[in-house]
């Protein structure tokens, strides 16, 4: 009798691979590629029902910030809402926390958020990679925090604190690359135009 094969972990089966074949991409592909991704990926992602981005999103977020909900630092998000927006995805969430817990209402909602953190997919990208800090890309205004400061503070205190490695190793190793990719490649091209 045959057995379908396993399937490993993406870390296993396809990041390594990805990291090898990325220092052999030519520089302008890689910076065609990180310009047209958004454009590539928004028009599917607006047809992704608010229940199954909700399906993905609560685990990930309970499964980054656990110690943090553990240890009650979500509980200034009680009964006050943030919003996240991925600007290049048209992308929008909105965050509480209730219960001990994080919930998202519906963009159907219509709910007013106390605060809001806006910036482009590849910048939170960096952020979760720690390749930038939430700091750097405020001043230079690639991340936008908007409504009730000190909510805001709060919240990028708890971007800040996040630990990478207590990622799942799939995803761990995704954003790493992902960062790593997005990273280099700013810095190639840094690099190219201080030559001319």
């Amino acid at each position: 009798m045959l057995k379908a094969p396993t399937l490993l972990p993406l870390s296993v089966n396809i990041i390594p691979s990805l990291s090898l074949v990325e220092k052999k991409i030519p520089l302008r592909f890689k910076e065609k590629l990180i310009k047209v991704m958004p454009k590539i990926l928004q028009p599917s992602l607006r047809f992704v029902p608010f229940s199954a981005q909700k399906s993905l999103l609560i685990p990930a977020l309970h499964s980054i910030f656990s110690e943090a909900i553990t240890e009650g630092d979500f509980e200034f998000l009680q009964n006050k809402w943030l919003k996240i927006s991925i600007i290049d995805l048209q992308l929008n969430w909105w965050i509480s926390f209730d219960q001990e817990q994080l919930i998202m209402a519906s963009p159907k909602d219509n709910i007013a958020e106390d605060v809001s953190f806006s910036a482009n997919g590849d910048d939170l990208v960096l952020i979760a990679g720690r390749k930038q800090d939430p700091d750097t890309l405020f001043f230079q205004r690639r991340l936008k925090i908007e409504g009730d400061t000190e909510l805001g503070l709060e919240v990028k205190n708890l971007i800040d604190a996040i630990d990478i490695e207590q990622l799942p190793s799939s995803i761990h190793d995704l954003v790493d690359f992902g960062a790593n990719f997005l990273q280099n490649t700013q810095d190639e091209l840094a690099e190219e135009k201080s030559e001319h």
